[in-house]
Protein backbone atom coordinates (compact mmCIF):
# COMPACT_ATOMS: atom_id res chain seq x y z
CA UNK A 1 0.00 0.00 0.00
CA UNK A 2 1.45 3.34 -1.04
CA UNK A 3 1.48 5.77 1.84
CA UNK A 4 2.62 9.30 2.51
CA UNK A 5 2.82 11.03 5.84
CA UNK A 6 -0.73 12.37 5.66
CA UNK A 7 -2.40 10.13 3.09
CA UNK A 8 -2.96 6.51 2.16
CA UNK A 9 -3.79 4.95 -1.19
CA UNK A 10 -5.74 1.70 -0.98
CA UNK A 11 -8.14 -0.51 -2.87
CA UNK A 12 -10.93 -0.46 -0.31
CA UNK A 13 -11.97 1.91 2.48
CA UNK A 14 -14.47 0.48 4.97
CA UNK A 15 -16.35 2.75 7.35
CA UNK A 16 -17.61 0.92 10.44
CA UNK A 17 -15.86 -1.39 12.90
CA UNK A 18 -18.78 -3.63 13.80
CA UNK A 19 -19.14 -7.24 12.71
CA UNK A 20 -20.02 -6.45 9.09
CA UNK A 21 -17.19 -3.97 8.57
CA UNK A 22 -14.62 -6.22 10.22
CA UNK A 23 -15.89 -9.25 8.31
CA UNK A 24 -15.65 -7.45 4.96
CA UNK A 25 -12.15 -6.19 5.82
CA UNK A 26 -11.02 -9.73 6.60
CA UNK A 27 -12.49 -11.22 3.42
CA UNK A 28 -11.13 -8.45 1.21
CA UNK A 29 -7.63 -8.50 2.72
CA UNK A 30 -7.54 -12.26 2.26
CA UNK A 31 -8.18 -11.78 -1.44
CA UNK A 32 -5.11 -9.57 -1.75
CA UNK A 33 -6.77 -6.16 -1.58
CA UNK A 34 -5.21 -3.27 0.31
CA UNK A 35 -7.78 -2.33 2.92
CA UNK A 36 -8.33 0.53 5.35
CA UNK A 37 -11.02 0.25 8.03
CA UNK A 38 -12.01 3.13 10.30
CA UNK A 39 -14.30 3.04 13.33
CA UNK A 40 -15.34 6.18 15.18
CA UNK A 41 -15.22 4.40 18.57
CA UNK A 42 -13.73 1.10 19.71
CA UNK A 43 -14.33 -2.05 17.68
CA UNK A 44 -17.75 -3.56 18.46
CA UNK A 45 -18.70 -0.56 20.60
CA UNK A 46 -22.35 -0.56 19.68
CA UNK A 47 -24.73 -3.06 18.03
CA UNK A 48 -22.20 -5.84 17.58
CA UNK A 49 -21.48 -6.16 21.30
CA UNK A 50 -25.14 -5.77 22.32
CA UNK A 51 -26.52 -8.99 20.85
CA UNK A 52 -28.05 -11.97 22.66
CA UNK A 53 -24.65 -13.70 22.16
CA UNK A 54 -26.18 -16.36 19.92
CA UNK A 55 -25.16 -18.02 16.67
CA UNK A 56 -28.55 -19.29 15.60
CA UNK A 57 -30.89 -19.83 12.70
CA UNK A 58 -33.65 -17.83 14.33
CA UNK A 59 -36.38 -20.28 15.25
CA UNK A 60 -39.03 -17.60 15.60
CA UNK A 61 -38.39 -16.27 12.06
CA UNK A 62 -40.13 -19.38 10.73
CA UNK A 63 -43.41 -17.80 11.85
CA UNK A 64 -42.76 -14.98 9.39
CA UNK A 65 -41.94 -17.44 6.58
CA UNK A 66 -38.30 -16.33 6.48
CA UNK A 67 -37.21 -19.80 5.36
CA UNK A 68 -34.37 -18.54 3.18
CA UNK A 69 -32.87 -16.46 5.98
CA UNK A 70 -33.21 -19.29 8.52
CA UNK A 71 -31.60 -21.81 6.17
CA UNK A 72 -28.72 -19.43 5.40
CA UNK A 73 -28.18 -18.83 9.11
CA UNK A 74 -28.34 -22.53 9.97
CA UNK A 75 -25.66 -23.31 7.36
CA UNK A 76 -23.49 -20.52 8.73
CA UNK A 77 -24.01 -21.77 12.28
CA UNK A 78 -21.84 -24.83 11.66
CA UNK A 79 -19.33 -22.97 9.49
CA UNK A 80 -18.74 -20.50 12.32
CA UNK A 81 -18.59 -23.18 15.02
CA UNK A 82 -15.73 -24.86 13.15
CA UNK A 83 -13.90 -21.63 12.37
CA UNK A 84 -13.91 -20.24 15.92
CA UNK A 85 -14.48 -23.08 18.42
CA UNK A 86 -12.89 -21.04 21.21
CA UNK A 87 -15.35 -18.12 21.12
CA UNK A 88 -18.33 -20.05 19.70
CA UNK A 89 -19.75 -23.19 21.28
CA UNK A 90 -22.84 -25.40 21.00
CA UNK A 91 -25.72 -24.65 23.34
CA UNK A 92 -28.91 -26.62 24.00
CA UNK A 93 -32.15 -24.67 24.47
CA UNK A 94 -35.24 -25.75 26.37
CA UNK A 95 -38.64 -24.35 25.42
CA UNK A 96 -41.36 -25.12 27.98
CA UNK A 97 -44.85 -25.70 26.63
CA UNK A 98 -46.97 -22.85 27.97
CA UNK A 99 -50.73 -23.39 27.93
CA UNK A 100 -52.41 -20.59 26.03
CA UNK A 101 -49.32 -19.98 23.87
CA UNK A 102 -48.15 -21.84 20.80
CA UNK A 103 -49.43 -25.42 21.19
CA UNK A 104 -47.08 -28.40 21.46
CA UNK A 105 -47.90 -29.66 17.97
CA UNK A 106 -46.91 -26.30 16.48
CA UNK A 107 -43.63 -26.23 18.41
CA UNK A 108 -42.86 -29.79 17.33
CA UNK A 109 -43.58 -28.95 13.69
CA UNK A 110 -41.45 -25.80 13.83
CA UNK A 111 -38.53 -27.65 15.37
CA UNK A 112 -38.81 -30.40 12.75
CA UNK A 113 -38.49 -27.77 10.02
CA UNK A 114 -35.65 -26.07 11.93
CA UNK A 115 -33.74 -29.36 12.14
CA UNK A 116 -34.36 -30.15 8.47
CA UNK A 117 -33.54 -26.88 6.69
CA UNK A 118 -29.77 -27.43 6.73
CA UNK A 119 -27.38 -30.31 7.21
CA UNK A 120 -26.14 -30.82 10.77
CA UNK A 121 -22.86 -32.52 11.65
CA UNK A 122 -22.13 -30.97 15.03
CA UNK A 123 -25.44 -30.33 16.72
CA UNK A 124 -28.01 -32.89 17.87
CA UNK A 125 -31.62 -32.49 16.79
CA UNK A 126 -34.66 -31.58 18.81
CA UNK A 127 -36.90 -33.80 20.92
CA UNK A 128 -39.57 -33.58 23.58
CA UNK A 129 -38.83 -33.35 27.30
CA UNK A 130 -40.62 -34.37 30.44
CA UNK A 131 -39.61 -31.45 32.62
CA UNK A 132 -40.74 -33.26 35.75
CA UNK A 133 -37.69 -35.53 35.66
CA UNK A 134 -35.16 -33.39 33.75
CA UNK A 135 -32.65 -30.99 35.37
CA UNK A 136 -34.05 -28.07 33.38
CA UNK A 137 -37.46 -28.53 34.99
CA UNK A 138 -36.30 -27.90 38.55
CA UNK A 139 -35.88 -24.10 38.31
CA UNK A 140 -39.27 -23.77 36.57
CA UNK A 141 -42.70 -23.46 38.08
CA UNK A 142 -44.46 -26.86 38.43
CA UNK A 143 -47.12 -26.06 35.82
CA UNK A 144 -44.43 -26.33 33.13
CA UNK A 145 -44.24 -30.10 32.86
CA UNK A 146 -43.58 -30.52 29.13
CA UNK A 147 -41.10 -28.95 26.80
CA UNK A 148 -38.78 -29.35 23.84
CA UNK A 149 -35.00 -29.15 23.54
CA UNK A 150 -33.06 -28.10 20.46
CA UNK A 151 -29.58 -26.87 19.46
CA UNK A 152 -28.01 -23.55 18.55
CA UNK A 153 -24.74 -21.81 19.43
CA UNK A 154 -23.32 -19.23 21.84
CA UNK A 155 -20.78 -16.59 20.79
CA UNK A 156 -18.60 -13.96 22.42
CA UNK A 157 -19.87 -11.31 20.01
CA UNK A 158 -17.34 -8.54 20.70
CA UNK A 159 -14.41 -10.93 20.39
CA UNK A 160 -15.82 -12.19 17.11
CA UNK A 161 -15.50 -8.65 15.76
CA UNK A 162 -12.00 -8.19 17.14
CA UNK A 163 -10.74 -11.49 15.73
CA UNK A 164 -12.03 -10.60 12.28
CA UNK A 165 -10.13 -7.31 12.55
CA UNK A 166 -6.99 -9.11 13.77
CA UNK A 167 -7.14 -11.50 10.82
CA UNK A 168 -7.66 -8.59 8.43
CA UNK A 169 -4.67 -6.72 9.91
CA UNK A 170 -2.43 -9.77 9.65
CA UNK A 171 -3.37 -9.97 5.97
CA UNK A 172 -2.30 -6.36 5.45
CA UNK A 173 -5.35 -4.28 6.35
CA UNK A 174 -4.93 -1.11 8.37
CA UNK A 175 -7.45 -0.73 11.18
CA UNK A 176 -7.98 2.69 12.72
CA UNK A 177 -10.14 2.86 15.83
CA UNK A 178 -11.52 6.05 17.37
CA UNK A 179 -11.27 7.51 13.90
CA UNK A 180 -14.29 8.89 12.05
CA UNK A 181 -14.79 9.44 8.35
CA UNK A 182 -15.68 13.12 8.07
CA UNK A 183 -16.22 13.24 4.33
CA UNK A 184 -15.96 11.09 1.22
CA UNK A 185 -16.27 12.30 -2.34
CA UNK A 186 -15.61 10.86 -5.77
CA UNK A 187 -12.64 12.23 -7.70
CA UNK A 188 -12.33 10.49 -11.04
CA UNK A 189 -12.13 6.74 -10.44
CA UNK A 190 -11.27 7.13 -6.74
CA UNK A 191 -12.93 7.98 -3.47
CA UNK A 192 -11.14 10.68 -1.50
CA UNK A 193 -12.01 10.50 2.18
CA UNK A 194 -10.92 12.52 5.19
CA UNK A 195 -10.47 10.55 8.41
CA UNK A 196 -9.99 12.19 11.77
CA UNK A 197 -8.68 10.69 14.98
CA UNK A 198 -7.68 12.66 18.04
CA UNK A 199 -7.13 15.97 16.31
CA UNK A 200 -5.15 14.62 13.37
CA UNK A 201 -6.57 14.30 9.85
CA UNK A 202 -5.68 11.69 7.27
CA UNK A 203 -6.63 11.55 3.60
CA UNK A 204 -7.46 8.15 2.10
CA UNK A 205 -7.73 7.59 -1.63
CA UNK A 206 -9.59 4.35 -2.34
CA UNK A 207 -10.79 2.53 -5.43
CA UNK A 208 -14.03 1.61 -3.61
CA UNK A 209 -15.90 2.58 -0.46
CA UNK A 210 -17.93 0.35 1.86
CA UNK A 211 -20.46 1.94 4.19
CA UNK A 212 -20.88 -0.53 7.07
CA UNK A 213 -21.78 2.07 9.67
CA UNK A 214 -24.64 0.07 11.17
CA UNK A 215 -27.24 2.41 12.74
CA UNK A 216 -25.39 5.32 11.13
CA UNK A 217 -25.50 3.90 7.57
CA UNK A 218 -28.14 6.29 6.25
CA UNK A 219 -26.69 9.20 8.23
CA UNK A 220 -23.23 8.56 6.76
CA UNK A 221 -24.63 8.62 3.24
CA UNK A 222 -26.48 11.87 3.85
CA UNK A 223 -23.70 13.73 5.68
CA UNK A 224 -20.27 12.41 4.72
CA UNK A 225 -21.11 11.22 1.19
CA UNK A 226 -23.92 13.74 0.66
CA UNK A 227 -26.23 11.48 -1.27
CA UNK A 228 -29.56 9.92 -0.25
CA UNK A 229 -30.15 6.20 0.05
CA UNK A 230 -32.84 4.27 -1.77
CA UNK A 231 -33.38 2.12 1.34
CA UNK A 232 -34.51 3.15 4.79
CA UNK A 233 -33.54 1.64 8.11
CA UNK A 234 -35.83 0.78 10.95
CA UNK A 235 -33.95 1.13 14.20
CA UNK A 236 -34.95 -1.53 16.73
CA UNK A 237 -33.73 -1.28 20.31
CA UNK A 238 -32.88 -4.52 22.05
CA UNK A 239 -32.04 -4.60 25.76
CA UNK A 240 -30.77 -7.32 28.07
CA UNK A 241 -30.43 -7.77 31.81
CA UNK A 242 -27.92 -9.89 33.72
CA UNK A 243 -28.75 -11.41 37.12
CA UNK A 244 -26.97 -13.79 39.46
CA UNK A 245 -27.11 -17.39 38.26
CA UNK A 246 -30.66 -18.77 38.29
CA UNK A 247 -29.80 -22.42 37.56
CA UNK A 248 -26.83 -24.80 37.73
CA UNK A 249 -27.24 -26.84 34.54
CA UNK A 250 -25.65 -25.92 31.16
CA UNK A 251 -28.89 -25.49 29.19
CA UNK A 252 -30.46 -22.21 28.09
CA UNK A 253 -34.17 -21.43 27.99
CA UNK A 254 -36.36 -19.88 25.34
CA UNK A 255 -39.59 -18.49 26.75
CA UNK A 256 -42.80 -17.50 24.96
CA UNK A 257 -44.73 -14.42 26.02
CA UNK A 258 -48.42 -13.63 25.51
CA UNK A 259 -47.44 -10.63 23.36
CA UNK A 260 -45.84 -13.01 20.86
CA UNK A 261 -42.22 -12.17 21.68
CA UNK A 262 -39.51 -14.65 22.55
CA UNK A 263 -37.03 -14.13 25.39
CA UNK A 264 -33.91 -16.14 26.19
CA UNK A 265 -32.41 -17.00 29.58
CA UNK A 266 -28.81 -18.06 28.99
CA UNK A 267 -25.99 -19.29 31.28
CA UNK A 268 -23.48 -16.43 31.26
CA UNK A 269 -19.95 -16.00 32.54
CA UNK A 270 -20.25 -18.97 34.96
CA UNK A 271 -21.90 -16.96 37.74
CA UNK A 272 -24.73 -15.20 35.91
CA UNK A 273 -27.85 -15.57 33.76
CA UNK A 274 -28.38 -13.35 30.71
CA UNK A 275 -32.02 -12.50 29.92
CA UNK A 276 -33.25 -10.79 26.77
CA UNK A 277 -34.13 -9.30 24.47
CA UNK A 278 -36.72 -6.60 24.02
CA UNK A 279 -37.78 -5.34 20.59
CA UNK A 280 -38.78 -1.69 20.49
CA UNK A 281 -38.78 0.90 17.72
CA UNK A 282 -36.13 3.49 18.56
CA UNK A 283 -36.09 7.17 17.70
CA UNK A 284 -33.45 8.47 20.11
CA UNK A 285 -29.72 9.18 19.93
CA UNK A 286 -27.97 6.04 18.65
CA UNK A 287 -24.77 7.14 20.39
CA UNK A 288 -26.32 6.73 23.83
CA UNK A 289 -28.69 3.78 23.96
CA UNK A 290 -29.75 2.50 27.38
CA UNK A 291 -32.38 0.23 28.87
CA UNK A 292 -35.36 1.93 30.47
CA UNK A 293 -37.37 0.99 33.55
CA UNK A 294 -40.22 -0.53 31.54
CA UNK A 295 -37.84 -2.85 29.70
CA UNK A 296 -36.29 -4.03 32.96
CA UNK A 297 -39.74 -4.71 34.39
CA UNK A 298 -40.80 -6.51 31.22
CA UNK A 299 -37.83 -8.89 31.32
CA UNK A 300 -38.18 -9.46 35.07
CA UNK A 301 -41.89 -10.18 34.83
CA UNK A 302 -41.52 -12.50 31.85
CA UNK A 303 -38.77 -14.47 33.61
CA UNK A 304 -40.82 -14.64 36.81
CA UNK A 305 -43.68 -16.09 34.77
CA UNK A 306 -41.54 -19.21 34.22
CA UNK A 307 -38.98 -19.46 37.03
CA UNK A 308 -39.91 -20.51 40.55
CA UNK A 309 -37.73 -17.72 41.83
CA UNK A 310 -39.29 -14.32 41.34
CA UNK A 311 -36.96 -11.84 39.62
CA UNK A 312 -37.19 -8.14 40.47
CA UNK A 313 -35.24 -5.09 39.25
CA UNK A 314 -33.08 -5.17 42.39
CA UNK A 315 -31.67 -8.51 41.18
CA UNK A 316 -30.22 -6.94 38.03
CA UNK A 317 -26.43 -6.59 38.24
CA UNK A 318 -25.80 -5.31 34.70
CA UNK A 319 -27.71 -4.23 31.63
CA UNK A 320 -26.83 -3.43 28.05
CA UNK A 321 -28.75 -2.13 25.05
CA UNK A 322 -28.12 -1.82 21.36
CA UNK A 323 -29.88 -0.57 18.26
CA UNK A 324 -30.25 -2.99 15.38
CA UNK A 325 -30.31 -1.30 11.99
CA UNK A 326 -32.92 -3.43 10.20
CA UNK A 327 -34.23 -3.02 6.68
CA UNK A 328 -37.60 -1.27 6.76
CA UNK A 329 -40.18 -3.74 5.43
CA UNK A 330 -43.33 -2.11 6.84
CA UNK A 331 -43.79 -4.90 9.39
CA UNK A 332 -46.46 -4.11 11.93
CA UNK A 333 -44.28 -4.92 14.97
CA UNK A 334 -40.60 -4.52 15.73
CA UNK A 335 -40.31 -8.27 16.34
CA UNK A 336 -41.55 -9.02 12.83
CA UNK A 337 -39.05 -6.85 10.95
CA UNK A 338 -36.80 -8.98 8.75
CA UNK A 339 -33.31 -9.75 10.08
CA UNK A 340 -32.00 -10.37 6.57
CA UNK A 341 -29.56 -7.95 4.98
CA UNK A 342 -29.54 -5.86 1.83
CA UNK A 343 -26.50 -4.66 -0.07
CA UNK A 344 -26.95 -1.42 -2.00
CA UNK A 345 -24.35 -1.13 -4.78
CA UNK A 346 -23.79 2.24 -6.43
CA UNK A 347 -21.53 1.99 -9.49
CA UNK A 348 -21.91 5.56 -10.72
CA UNK A 349 -18.17 6.20 -10.76
CA UNK A 350 -15.98 4.76 -8.04
CA UNK A 351 -18.00 1.93 -6.42
CA UNK A 352 -19.94 2.52 -3.20
CA UNK A 353 -21.44 -0.41 -1.33
CA UNK A 354 -23.76 0.20 1.63
CA UNK A 355 -24.80 -2.51 4.07
CA UNK A 356 -28.34 -2.48 5.45
CA UNK A 357 -29.59 -4.85 8.14
CA UNK A 358 -28.26 -8.29 8.91
CA UNK A 359 -27.66 -10.43 11.96
CA UNK A 360 -24.44 -11.57 13.56
CA UNK A 361 -24.87 -15.21 12.43
CA UNK A 362 -24.82 -14.29 8.75
CA UNK A 363 -21.97 -11.76 8.86
CA UNK A 364 -19.47 -14.03 7.06
CA UNK A 365 -21.86 -14.70 4.20
CA UNK A 366 -22.70 -11.01 3.97
CA UNK A 367 -18.99 -10.15 3.80
CA UNK A 368 -18.39 -12.78 1.12
CA UNK A 369 -21.26 -11.45 -1.01
CA UNK A 370 -20.08 -7.87 -0.52
CA UNK A 371 -16.54 -8.61 -1.73
CA UNK A 372 -17.92 -10.70 -4.61
CA UNK A 373 -19.92 -7.63 -5.68
CA UNK A 374 -16.87 -5.39 -5.49
CA UNK A 375 -14.43 -7.87 -7.07
CA UNK A 376 -14.99 -6.94 -10.75
CA UNK A 377 -13.96 -3.36 -9.92
CA UNK A 378 -10.90 -4.27 -7.83
CA UNK A 379 -7.62 -6.16 -8.32
CA UNK A 380 -8.59 -9.25 -6.33
CA UNK A 381 -6.23 -12.24 -6.30
CA UNK A 382 -8.76 -14.96 -5.58
CA UNK A 383 -12.27 -16.00 -4.75
CA UNK A 384 -14.21 -16.69 -1.60
CA UNK A 385 -12.05 -18.29 1.10
CA UNK A 386 -13.39 -17.59 4.60
CA UNK A 387 -15.75 -20.58 4.66
CA UNK A 388 -12.78 -22.92 5.02
CA UNK A 389 -10.52 -20.85 7.25
CA UNK A 390 -10.14 -20.53 11.01
CA UNK A 391 -10.40 -17.23 12.77
CA UNK A 392 -7.29 -16.35 14.84
CA UNK A 393 -6.92 -18.85 17.67
CA UNK A 394 -9.45 -21.29 16.24
CA UNK A 395 -6.93 -23.77 14.85
CA UNK A 396 -7.03 -26.03 17.92
CA UNK A 397 -6.20 -29.29 16.16
CA UNK A 398 -4.71 -28.14 12.87
CA UNK A 399 -4.77 -25.27 10.44
CA UNK A 400 -8.19 -26.04 8.96
CA UNK A 401 -11.64 -25.88 10.57
CA UNK A 402 -12.68 -29.25 11.94
CA UNK A 403 -15.50 -30.89 13.85
CA UNK A 404 -12.90 -32.12 16.30
CA UNK A 405 -12.13 -28.59 17.48
CA UNK A 406 -15.77 -28.15 18.44
CA UNK A 407 -16.41 -31.58 19.90
CA UNK A 408 -13.10 -31.90 21.76
CA UNK A 409 -12.64 -28.39 23.07
CA UNK A 410 -12.26 -29.61 26.66
CA UNK A 411 -9.44 -31.86 25.53
CA UNK A 412 -7.68 -28.80 24.14
CA UNK A 413 -8.10 -27.05 27.51
CA UNK A 414 -6.53 -30.06 29.24
CA UNK A 415 -3.59 -29.99 26.83
CA UNK A 416 -3.13 -26.30 27.52
CA UNK A 417 -3.11 -26.95 31.25
CA UNK A 418 -0.45 -29.65 30.80
CA UNK A 419 1.63 -27.24 28.70
CA UNK A 420 1.38 -24.47 31.32
CA UNK A 421 1.00 -26.32 34.64
CA UNK A 422 1.87 -23.17 36.59
CA UNK A 423 -1.21 -21.39 35.30
CA UNK A 424 -4.29 -21.62 37.59
CA UNK A 425 -6.99 -23.84 36.09
CA UNK A 426 -9.62 -21.09 35.94
CA UNK A 427 -7.19 -18.81 34.11
CA UNK A 428 -6.28 -21.56 31.65
CA UNK A 429 -9.96 -22.10 30.88
CA UNK A 430 -10.56 -18.38 30.38
CA UNK A 431 -7.52 -17.95 28.14
CA UNK A 432 -8.56 -20.98 26.08
CA UNK A 433 -12.02 -19.50 25.49
CA UNK A 434 -10.76 -16.00 24.76
CA UNK A 435 -7.59 -16.66 22.78
CA UNK A 436 -7.56 -20.32 21.70
CA UNK A 437 -4.17 -21.19 20.27
CA UNK A 438 -3.09 -17.55 20.63
CA UNK A 439 -2.71 -18.28 24.31
CA UNK A 440 0.78 -19.40 23.26
CA UNK A 441 1.52 -15.86 22.08
CA UNK A 442 0.24 -14.37 25.31
CA UNK A 443 2.36 -16.77 27.38
CA UNK A 444 5.43 -16.88 25.14
CA UNK A 445 8.64 -16.94 27.21
CA UNK A 446 6.80 -17.08 30.54
CA UNK A 447 7.47 -19.90 33.00
CA UNK A 448 5.46 -18.82 36.02
CA UNK A 449 2.98 -16.28 37.30
CA UNK A 450 5.89 -14.08 38.31
CA UNK A 451 6.60 -13.66 34.57
CA UNK A 452 3.09 -12.33 33.91
CA UNK A 453 3.82 -8.98 35.47
CA UNK A 454 1.71 -7.19 38.01
CA UNK A 455 -1.73 -8.59 38.84
CA UNK A 456 -3.50 -5.35 37.99
CA UNK A 457 -6.92 -6.68 39.00
CA UNK A 458 -7.87 -10.14 40.28
CA UNK A 459 -7.03 -12.58 37.46
CA UNK A 460 -5.89 -9.81 35.11
CA UNK A 461 -2.12 -9.60 34.72
CA UNK A 462 -0.04 -6.94 33.04
CA UNK A 463 0.94 -9.41 30.32
CA UNK A 464 -2.68 -9.73 29.19
CA UNK A 465 -3.27 -5.98 29.33
CA UNK A 466 -0.19 -5.43 27.17
CA UNK A 467 -1.34 -8.13 24.73
CA UNK A 468 -4.77 -6.54 24.33
CA UNK A 469 -3.36 -3.05 23.92
CA UNK A 470 -0.61 -3.98 21.49
CA UNK A 471 -2.46 -6.56 19.39
CA UNK A 472 -6.20 -5.99 19.77
CA UNK A 473 -6.59 -2.17 19.70
CA UNK A 474 -7.65 -1.90 23.37
CA UNK A 475 -6.96 1.55 24.81
CA UNK A 476 -9.13 1.87 27.91
CA UNK A 477 -10.32 -0.19 30.84
CA UNK A 478 -13.78 -0.35 29.29
CA UNK A 479 -12.31 -1.86 26.12
CA UNK A 480 -10.62 -4.56 28.20
CA UNK A 481 -13.21 -5.26 30.90
CA UNK A 482 -16.38 -5.08 28.80
CA UNK A 483 -15.50 -5.87 25.17
CA UNK A 484 -12.24 -7.85 24.96
CA UNK A 485 -13.59 -9.72 27.99
CA UNK A 486 -16.49 -9.56 30.44
CA UNK A 487 -14.18 -9.40 33.45
CA UNK A 488 -16.02 -6.28 34.57
CA UNK A 489 -18.90 -8.48 35.70
CA UNK A 490 -16.62 -10.22 38.18
CA UNK A 491 -14.83 -7.14 39.49
CA UNK A 492 -15.48 -4.60 42.22
CA UNK A 493 -17.24 -1.37 41.31
CA UNK A 494 -13.99 0.63 41.19
CA UNK A 495 -12.15 -1.85 38.94
CA UNK A 496 -12.57 0.20 35.78
CA UNK A 497 -11.15 3.34 37.39
CA UNK A 498 -8.24 1.33 38.85
CA UNK A 499 -7.36 -0.18 35.49
CA UNK A 500 -7.58 3.14 33.68
CA UNK A 501 -5.21 4.62 36.28
CA UNK A 502 -2.80 1.70 35.82
CA UNK A 503 -2.87 2.13 32.03
CA UNK A 504 -2.12 5.85 32.29
CA UNK A 505 0.78 5.36 34.70
CA UNK A 506 2.35 2.21 33.23
CA UNK A 507 2.04 2.63 29.50
CA UNK A 508 5.54 3.18 28.17
CA UNK A 509 6.59 5.16 25.14
CA UNK A 510 7.15 1.83 23.38
CA UNK A 511 3.46 0.98 23.82
CA UNK A 512 2.09 4.33 22.72
CA UNK A 513 0.66 4.31 19.21
CA UNK A 514 1.18 7.26 16.89
CA UNK A 515 -1.95 8.87 15.46
CA UNK A 516 -3.65 6.45 13.07
CA UNK A 517 -1.03 3.76 13.70
CA UNK A 518 -2.76 0.41 14.33
CA UNK A 519 -1.19 -2.16 16.65
CA UNK A 520 1.55 -4.28 15.14
CA UNK A 521 0.19 -7.50 13.71
CA UNK A 522 0.61 -10.63 15.76
CA UNK A 523 2.44 -12.11 12.81
CA UNK A 524 5.34 -9.75 13.43
CA UNK A 525 5.93 -11.12 16.94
Amino acid sequence: MEQGQDNIDCDLLIVGGGINGAGIARDAAGRGLSVVLCEKDDLASHTSSASSKLIHGGLRYLEYYEFGLVRKALIEREVLLRSAPHIIKPLRFVMPVDKGQRPAWMLRAGLFIYDSLARRELLPGSHGLDLRDHPTGKPLKPEFSRGFVYSDGWVDDARLVVLNAVDAAERGARVFTRTSCESARREGDRWVAVLRGEGAALTVRARALVNAAGPWTAHFLQTAVQQPSTKSLRLIKGSHIVVKRLFDHPYAYIFQHPDGRIVFAIPYEQDFTLIGTTDLDYKGDVNSVAIDRDEIMYLCELSSRYFRRSIVPADVVWTYSGVRPLVEDEAASASAVTRDYRLEFDKRGAPLLSVFGGKITTFRKLAEEAVDMLAPSLPVNGGAWTGKACLPGGDLFGAHPSNRSVLEFERYVQQLQQKYPWLPGALTARYARAYGTRTDMLLAGRRGLEDMGEEVLPGLYAAEVDYLMQLEWALTAQDILWRRSKLGLHMAADAEAMLDHWIRTNRTSRDKQADFEPPKSVASH
